[in-house]
């Protein structure tokens, strides 16, 4: 049973052009999670691992429907790219970034909660639902369908 995420959530990746972003893209692609956008300024136009990449999460919404996001952005940056994710709408945003000062998570989780947005995070591994979707850095071999 899928309670945040299943087979048919779509999933933007804000930082998709950075190491790590590209890294964790390939491996929930592989997993099977459905990544419709990439979000990276100054890099509309690329792609990675298929996937393309916008300027915004507000041009990325021009184009496709997004149900959740990941952010693999720097901490001093995070926040406002947290709060783009928010401001356009997205309801499950899964913030991996670590080392986010207080005031900043405090204020991501205050508009997050005026907006109705679930907040997964900050410095976490992400969610998974076995089998059907993976955002986030878990292992993709560790979460295989099946009784507990």
């Amino acid at each position: 049973m899928a309670i945040f995420i299943d087979a048919a959530t779509r999933v933007a990746v804000q930082g998709i052009t950075g190491k790590q972003g590209q890294f964790h893209t390939r491996q929930m692609l592989n997993y099977g999670t459905k990544i419709v956008a990439g979000i990276s300024p100054g890099k509309e136009g690329q792609t990675v691992e298929g996937v393309p990449v916008y300027d915004s999460m507000f041009s990325a919404l021009n184009y496709h429907q997004i149900d959740a996001s990941v952010l693999f952005i720097p901490a001093p940056f995070a926040k406002d790219a947290a709060l783009e994710a928010i401001d356009a709408g997205i309801k499950l945003l899964v913030i991996i970034t670590e080392h986010i000062p207080l005031h900043d998570a405090a204020e991501i989780m205050a508009f997050a909660k005026k907006r109705g947005t679930t907040v997964i995070g900050p410095n976490t591994f992400g969610v998974v639902s076995s089998g059907q979707c993976k955002i986030g850095i878990m292992p993709n071999q560790f979460f295989v369908p099946g009784p507990v």
